[in-house]
């Protein structure tokens, strides 16, 4: 009902005033229905009086044989005031005297015929008839001979003016009534109705501020029932306000576990849908922390891994109880990461546990996720570092078995060169022979840098050490009729270990041959340049580029990986892993870039490698060595 009062204060007043209104009204109608009654039983028994008095003498003059009298009584019966007409009729209702017109033209209703039957005898009879109005009759009789009737009307205007003067005191009393009970009425309110405000506005400072206390302890304004409500009041906000801090510390120690655990933690519900993560699980997926709500466990999880997900949060839901140490793992691309995101294995393992809020309802099941990614790469690392391990032993054993034929072999060679007449081109392939035979046993020594060292570092002449390679290569690169394009100055030097630096370009140029194709070109450059990170460290920068058949992305991620090859018969997986090594402890840096025959177009692969010019080499060289993860793979 929207024209009620909302406020109870107006609800008591508008009640009251209906009330009052309702009952004074009832009290009038009452009052005015009993003034009604006594004013016709008055009326009537006054016509009686009044048609009797006019019957005796109306008979009278016709004792006396005086008509006039008879006339002159009605019209007097007529003057009065409560008389409204008076006429004097024969016995068969003939109109003899009239008080109002001529009485010839006058004749009886059918209301007062019908009323001359009942005055056979000697008595006087009253009637109502045309609504409000009273007649009384009384019959004539001389020596018991009916001679006529005395009629009488009665005027009403006196008995409706007294009705109408009971309804207009009625009404202005009920007036007054009802205007000073509403006062009164409206200052009881106030004294009802202002705790129940006071408790009103309580409460919705309670709903709009839950944690603001600045509106309470209410004051307690009444001696009464609601007193005691306030002060009731006052001591469960207090109660709840302390409820309120201890769980708002809980949820606050909750969502710190939950959004600083170490480990990656997920809700869904029965749909199989996110409600809530944490950043750690959003780092994992590689998705925004916001996308992961209201999504699926297959919108951001690999097929296969979110199936066996899918199927362990069923049979949470179903047996209501955990599924733990679930493995999950991927090749290339990790779950969530895009089109350009990188190449690397992940796992993970995932328990996955219910979440009761009821007896007996589980509404959310919970996941717990841990990247152990890292782990199972450490445990891969040091199993290749168990075979690094055996191949150092393996490799010193062997250094320590050739170390005699070369040393004997060396003598050889410079027996063979000093003591024999010898061509000039014998006497130079001698002096080639001689210098890899001491390469072959400085590569001995230094395998896998386990069990020796290079001795130090000294200033090489880089035309020298290359051509020195391009040598060694020359006949594979005649055979495999591949150019190669030599640019570099003459006078570069650098301050390097040169017998490990040759290496690098002997495992760079080796791999170039195997990857070219009869005709294709090498180019191998080497000039004065700053580092790319730092342009105030000079030295000198290494291209080998060759025109092959390149390397996809996933096979040029790990070419710098111990025992990875692609070389499946030939190759060991160690000649760019150790050209690495012997770049980092040069504190250097490496680029790659590939592209592979089946990308499309023209294919081929560049190496470039930027080696400091720094004579505190030798005095760092083992402080480098010990760091990884100095060069730039690119």
């Amino acid at each position: 009902m929207h024209w009620w009062p909302r406020t109870i204060r107006w609800q008591m007043l508008f009640s009251l005033v209906i009330i009052e209104v309702l009952s004074i009204a009832l009290f009038t109608l009452l009052l005015v229905r009993n003034a009604e009654k006594e004013s016709e039983r008055r009326t009537s028994q006054r016509v009686q009086d009044q048609s009797a008095q006019l019957a005796v003498q109306a008979a009278q003059g016709i004792v006396q044989e005086r008509p006039d009298w008879v006339g002159l009584a009605v019209k007097v019966m007529a003057n009065s005031p409560s008389v409204a007409r008076a006429k004097i009729t024969d016995a068969t209702g003939k109109v003899l005297y009239n008080s109002q017109g001529n009485a010839v033209e006058q004749v009886l209703t059918p209301e007062e015929r019908a009323q001359m039957p009942k005055m056979l005898g000697n008595g006087t009879h009253s009637f109502h008839f045309d609504g409000n109005r009273c007649e009384g009759v009384h019959p004539i009789y001389l020596d018991n001979t009916l001679r006529g009737f005395a009629w009488v009307e009665s005027d009403n205007g006196s008995e409706t003016k007294q009705v109408n003067s009971v309804l207009r005191a009625s009404l202005i009393f009920g007036g007054i009534w009802i205007v000073v009970s509403t006062l009164l009425a409206w200052f009881v309110s106030r004294f009802i109705t202002r705790p129940l405000t006071l408790l009103h506005s309580g409460t919705k400072a309670l709903m709009s501020t839950p944690e603001g206390a600045g509106e309470f302890p209410l004051p307690v304004i009444a001696k009464n029932e609601f007193g005691d409500l306030i002060d009731a009041f006052n001591r469960m906000v207090a109660s709840i306000a302390e409820q309120r801090a201890g769980l708002n510390d809980t949820l606050s120690l909750l969502d710190s576990m939950l959004a600083y655990a170490p480990i990656g933690l997920a809700f869904v519900d029965r749909n199989l849908r996110i409600v809530r993560v944490n950043q750690p699980f959003a780092s994992l997926t590689r998705f925004p922390l916001s996308r992961h709500l209201g999504r699926t466990v297959a919108a951001i999880m690999p097929p296969e891994s979110a199936a066996r997900l899918e199927e362990a949060f069923e049979q949470v839901f179903a047996q209501e109880t955990p599924v733990t140490e679930i493995e999950l793992s991927g090749e290339g691309l990790g779950p969530g990461s895009g089109p350009n995101g990188p190449n690397k294995a992940w796992t993970w393992v995932v328990s996955v546990y219910p979440v009761i809020t009821g007896p007996s309802k589980v509404r959310w099941a919970g996941m717990i996720v841990r990247d152990v990614s890292e782990r199972v790469r450490a445990e891969e690392t040091l199993r290749k570092t168990e075979k690094l391990a055996a191949t150092g032993r393996l490799a010193a054993s062997i250094a320590h078995e050739i170390n005699n034929p070369l040393e004997a072999l060396t003598n050889i060679l410079y027996l063979l060169k000093n003591f024999t007449s010898l061509d000039p081109s014998a006497h130079e392939y001698v002096t080639m022979a001689e210098h890899e035979v001491r390469r072959v046993a400085e590569i001995a020594q230094q395998t896998l840098r386990f069990y020796r060292q290079s001795t130090l570092p000294t200033r090489a002449s880089m035309v020298e050490l290359i051509d020195s390679v391009l040598d060694l290569y020359k006949s594979r690169i005649n055979n495999q009729g591949v150019a190669v394009q030599r640019e570099f100055d003459p006078q570069l030097t650098l301050f390097c270990y040169s017998g490990e630096i040759r290496q690098v370009f002997a495992n760079l140029l080796g791999n170039a041959i195997d990857a070219s194709l009869p005709g294709g070109r090498i180019i191998v450059r080497a000039r004065p340049s700053r580092d790319w990170r730092n342009p105030e460290t000079r030295g000198v920068r290494f291209t080998v580029a060759d025109t092959g058949a390149g390397m996809d992305p996933e096979v040029r991620e790990r070419i710098f990986e111990a025992f990875f090859t692609t070389k499946e018969t030939t190759g060991t997986g160690l000649g760019l892993w150790v050209s690495h090594e012997i770049i980092e402890k040069h504190r250097g840096r490496v680029r790659v870039r590939s592209r592979s025959v089946h990308s499309g177009g023209s294919s081929g692969t560049v190496f470039q490698i930027f080696l400091p010019d720094d004579e505190t080499l030798a005095v760092q060289g083992q402080l480098a060595a010990a760091r990884h993860g100095i060069g730039t793979r690119e």
